[in-house]
């Protein structure tokens, strides 16, 4: 009798102890299953229990939310696309198939998505926002390629804009939109405002030959509004040249392959010498950095437009006694991974002016585009120092080819900067400078495109 009492005191502590170290077992997963003490009212073991229904109910909760966002992407009208850390693709909604030419439907294997989509704009889009963890934006246009030679048809290419979405564990979401419609407006509003430039070419010209018979020929005391007459002719010819412009660049008719070897350096100071005159009213003048000479080859014409434009602008919006500065110089792209890769002609124009508002720095390089002018009392302060310089123009000699250099502008001439740059595959880019507070414009000129090394 006595070893069965001992056998059974040695049983129940026995139990005890695996109950309480079960118990301990259970208080450790409930600690780190629910984010909340245990109640002592209720066991361990039913505490566990309950916590794993509300888990289960949760996470059902999750999965049918989650069926539901994808359910509302599947019917987006825009392209959505997500891939994993080693860049493959999870998931794309039906979109997104359309855009790229997806044929894969099921995703229970991730597949890469260099394998799937042969975009490398969209690989390097997808690298771009992982590296930066934060949005970013890419265009470019798609030309579909068939992974399968044997079954090859071709396909339209059309331009996709992408927005790179930083995700969590290293994941990327892509939202994609189609820019075909946006393109082709634009095409068609640019082709129509080419054709009205050619209609008024000839009519203009024809008004400035009778302004500029009666300018000689008028009372005197009608000569100012003849003259006033013929600027206003000269501006509207300027706008429609400018415009005219616009058009060549963009149709490729322009010589930007018919390159020679040129010193921009030179050019520089032959753009200068174009705006001399209007600068030396404003005392403002020319602080160059750089090489004494910098031989590239390159379209002439071109780039003395492109050196006149900017630095127009920059006299336009600077104060009295100011100088321009521009500084010439290698370097690598803006945003290139390496010091080694991508090197280019790099053009830095910096004023003194009142500077840019932070709303219109993404839309100066814009066609017709004008920055508000009263932003700050020094830009109204420039204007009105402007306006009364081309008053005091319109008194003298050269009235007429002075009083247009110093009017306000068409909105064309840096849009015009972009055009050329853009004919190069370079890169344009409006800040302003910590330095003077003024506008400071750059411009990138790849070396890829030029036939030999920069010197």
């Amino acid at each position: 009798m006595l070893e069965f009492i001992v056998g059974l005191a040695v049983g129940l502590m026995l139990l005890g102890l695996q109950r309480r170290r079960s118990d301990a077992r259970l208080k450790h997963l409930l600690s780190r299953l629910e984010d909340r003490q245990p109640l002592p009212t209720l066991g361990y073991d039913a505490q566990l229990a309950s916590a794993i229904a509300e888990r289960q109910a949760q996470a059902k909760s999750m999965t049918e939310q989650l069926k539901d966002f994808r359910q509302v992407l599947q019917h987006a009208p825009v392209g959505y696309l997500q891939v994993d850390e080693e860049n493959r693709l999870l998931w794309c909604n039906q979109r997104a198939q359309d855009f790229l030419d997806i044929e894969q439907s099921e995703y229970d294997q991730p597949r890469l998505l260099l394998a799937v989509v042969r975009s490398y704009e969209l690989d390097q889009l997808v690298e771009r926002t992982r590296q930066a963890q934060t949005i970013c934006e890419a265009r470019w246009t798609f030309n579909s390629i068939s992974t399968d030679p044997s079954n090859y048809l071709e396909r339209p290419a059309y331009p996709l804009q992408g927005y790179g979405l930083p995700i969590s564990h290293g994941h990327v979401g892509v939202f994609l939109e189609n820019r075909q419609e946006a393109v082709s407006l634009a095409q068609q509003r640019d082709r129509w405002i080419s054709d009205v430039a050619h209609e008024l070419k000839t009519p203009l010209t024809s008004i400035r030959l009778v302004a500029e018979t009666l300018q000689t020929r008028v009372d005197p005391k009608l000569v100012s509004w003849v003259e006033r007459l013929l600027k206003e002719v000269i501006r509207l010819s300027r706008l429609v040249d400018d415009v005219l412009n616009m058009s060549s660049l963009e149709q490729g008719r322009s010589p930007v392959e018919a390159v020679t070897e040129i010193d921009l350096v030179s050019l520089i100071q032959a753009a200068w010498q174009s705006l001399e005159p209007l600068a030396s009213l404003k005392r403002v003048t020319l602080d160059y950095q750089g090489p004494a000479e910098m031989m590239a080859p390159g379209n002439a014409d071109l780039m003395h437009r492109m050196f006149f434009n900017l630095m127009s602008n920059a006299v336009k919006y600077s104060p009295s006694a100011q100088a321009i500065q521009v500084r010439l110089s290698v370097a690598t792209s803006p945003g290139a991974a390496t010091l080694t890769t991508n090197l280019g002609i790099l053009i830095e124009v910096i004023d003194a002016g009142a500077g840019l508002a932070e709303k219109d720095l993404p839309y100066v390089f814009d066609r017709f585009y004008r920055a508000d002018p009263s932003r700050s009392r020094q830009s109204a302060a420039i204007s009105d120092e402007n306006s009364a310089l081309e008053a005091g123009i319109a008194a003298g000699a050269d009235s007429i080819e002075m009083a247009e250099l110093s009017s306000s502008g068409t909105g064309l001439g840096l849009a015009i900067v972009r055009q050329i740059v853009d004919s190069y595959q370079g890169r344009v880019e409006a800040r302003n400078s910590p330095d003077t507070g003024g506008g400071w414009l750059r411009v990138w000129l790849p070396q890829k495109r030029l036939t030999k090394p920069i010197a």
